[in-house]
């Protein structure tokens, strides 16, 4: 039996899709329906259904009744038997995010946990899906990008009737509807596409597909170094611009990108800007997920329930280590010089090092309440908890470190993750996951190399990984730096909310937390200086010393509070990653086989 869906841009003014699905042979007892609480890859439950608008049922052109019987669930009369059923209903589409879904008439967005309701029993059931073209004239011109593969005559790119082996696949492959900017390129065999939504000044897509096929490349090449084959027969960015976005979310064969207009290349564009880089980065980092969490998955994210939380304690591998490879590709690309990429490393470094919550939190613990703390931060949460992405990136930088160094260069993560790899690919439908403590034994197992301490330490307790001692294995240093990039951080001890002088953190064990400051105080002046502004504050401390006293006056709602501060006598450590002066040969042979054949002597970004 096969599903049958139908969606079309109905009311872009209004963010309104239209949607139907058919069951040709519906439950007898009378057919359920479940839209999803969240979408994989987002760990958070998101109630999707509550943008779900007039449900309505028919079988044939009789209405059948339909009763909604949980906060996501909907169940239809019963039917006779050989009767089908068709379910109808609007989905309010104002999402601008990867996660959800998105209608004006700009452009339409949509993940499928968002828009199709799933028969239940039906979960694997191959399904059809068409894709109507918007009734509004003025969308016309408007085309389509998915991972799903056309069907029935339909083309590529147009709109028409597409095809999913069952509901898992259907849900994996994202619609972008619009007018694209469209440039294509081909990698180890396998199709690519990048489709750009919204307005950018002078685009070169095409050199943003020339560096994106190097990078892909490379993440091909680390999984099947003999091979060298892609897991899919086809690739599609899909890329939003906006004034000021960032994220993205992985899926099988695609992957949703938000970014800055201005981080795409420019023709004539020389040195690669800061943004485009942290654009590669972006899309290097959710192409990696193709094997990392989309293929090679926790044995808890097999089959997921739909309807709940799915709970791991590998975040910090599935995201960490993605975070680890993502600029890392960028390196052994060539689209990163050895000098940037350290910086790159040593700002993680600092990110983790400077927050008293990695001491609170581990990673194994942060990884498992993803779902209650990372989506869902609040004023204490540097003060309480770690981020598996970043300190899950230390974690495997780590690991590489000590793994080369252990071995003498024979063996490093690559390995284990190839081993991760092969098991997924050799045991098919048999494929079991990966089980929450089978980490160190395949790293014993890809590597010799026995990491039982380390993990313990670092991700099971809250030691931070020692990379004073490793880095030196390949020839770079830890280094302390001067530098105070924030003054009001460094000193006061306190983050500001965007745009004004509003307290968005208070951070333990500092100035502001011992003089009563709390989140949402507004700073209005220091020593009687105007300093409302971030820019007015840093300007004041810099005439500053650590230690001295100084007062502050800050709203708390309508209340004028007058607060005495000492600013900290010890500044949070900044560090900076750099090359020794005089390292052995092997390190520089270390150095070599981790980021490539350019990472010793300085390269420049290649145009």
């Amino acid at each position: 039996m096969t599903l049958r869906y139908g969606i079309r841009a109905a009311d872009a003014a209004a963010h309104l899709f239209r949607v139907t699905v058919q069951v040709p042979r519906p439950d007898p007892a009378g057919q359920r329906f479940l839209l999803p609480a969240w979408i994989p890859g987002s760990y958070l439950v998101r109630e999707f259904a509550r943008h779900v608008i007039r449900v309505r049922a028919l079988s044939g052109t009789k209405p059948v009744a339909v009763e909604k019987t949980d906060k996501h669930t909907w169940r239809c009369a019963p039917l006779p038997a050989g009767r089908p059923l068709t379910l109808a209903y609007e989905v309010y589409a104002a999402d601008p995010s990867v996660r959800g879904a998105f209608l004006d008439r700009t452009r339409a967005f949509f993940n499928g946990t968002s828009v199709f309701l799933l028969p239940c029993g039906y979960r694997d059931a191959p399904c059809l899906v068409d894709l109507f073209a918007p009734e509004e004239a003025a969308l016309g011109a408007w085309r389509v990008a998915t991972g799903l593969s056309p069907a029935q005559g339909t083309r590529a790119g147009g709109f028409g009737t597409y095809r999913a082996a069952n509901y898992d696949e259907l849900i994996d492959c994202p619609v972008a509807m619009g007018s694209f900017l469209v440039e294509r390129f081909s990698c180890c065999g396998a199709a690519h596409e990048i489709a750009v939504s919204g307005t950018v000044a002078r685009p070169d897509l095409g050199r943003f597909a020339a560096d994106l096929a190097r990078v892909c490349e490379a993440h091909v090449r680390l999984f099947e170094p003999r091979r060298a084959e892609a897991p899919f027969d086809r690739y599609h960015f899909l890329v939003q611009t906006s004034e000021d976005g960032y994220g993205g979310l992985e899926h099988r064969n695609s992957t949703a990108l938000i970014t800055r207009r201005g981080d795409l290349p420019a023709r004539g564009m020389g040195s690669s800007t800061d943004g485009y880089r942290r654009l590669l980065g972006l899309a290097s980092h959710e192409y990696f997920h193709a094997w990392n969490v989309k293929r090679i998955r926790p044995a808890a994210f097999l089959r997921v329930d739909l309807e709940r939380e799915n709970y791991t304690s590998l975040l910090w591998v599935f995201e960490g280590f993605t975070s680890y490879y993502d600029d890392l590709a960028l390196a052994r690309s060539g689209l990163l010089a050895p000098a940037q990429y350290l910086d790159l490393l040593a700002r993680t470094v600092n990110a983790v090092q400077q927050r008293a919550g990695r001491l609170r939190q581990s990673l194994a613990e942060s990884s498992f309440d993803a779902w209650i703390k990372y989506y869902r931060p609040d004023e204490n949460s540097p003060n309480s908890g770690v981020s598996y992405y970043q300190k899950g990136a230390l974690v495997a930088l780590a690991l590489d470190l000590l793994i080369r160094r252990e071995s003498g260069g024979r063996r490093s993560l690559d390995h284990l993750m190839r081993l991760l790899w092969h098991r997924w690919r050799d045991a098919g439908a048999r494929y079991e996951g990966v089980a929450e403590d089978a980490i160190g034994p395949a790293i014993r197992e890809a590597t010799g190399v026995d990491v039982r301490i380390p993990l313990r330490d670092w991700v099971h307790g809250t030691k931070d990984p020692d990379l004073a001692r490793l880095l030196p294995s390949v020839g770079l240093e830890l280094v302390a730096a001067p530098a105070l990039e924030s003054p009001h951080d460094a000193l006061i001890g306190i983050r500001l909310a965007a745009g004004g002088a509003r307290i968005a953190n208070v951070f333990d064990g500092t100035g502001a937390r011992a003089a009563g400051l709390s989140a949402g105080d507004e700073i209005v002046s220091l020593d009687g200086l105007r300093a409302d502004s971030p820019a007015r504050l840093d300007a004041l401390l810099a005439r500053y010393l650590p230690g001295e006293q100084v007062e502050l006056q800050v709203f708390r709602g309508d209340d004028l509070l007058r607060l005495p501060l000492q600013l900290s006598r010890r500044p949070p450590q900044q560090w900076r990653i750099v090359a020794s002066q005089r390292p052995a040969a092997a390190a520089l042979r270390l150095r070599r086989s981790w980021l490539g054949a350019g990472a010793v002597e300085p390269a420049a970004i290649r145009r």
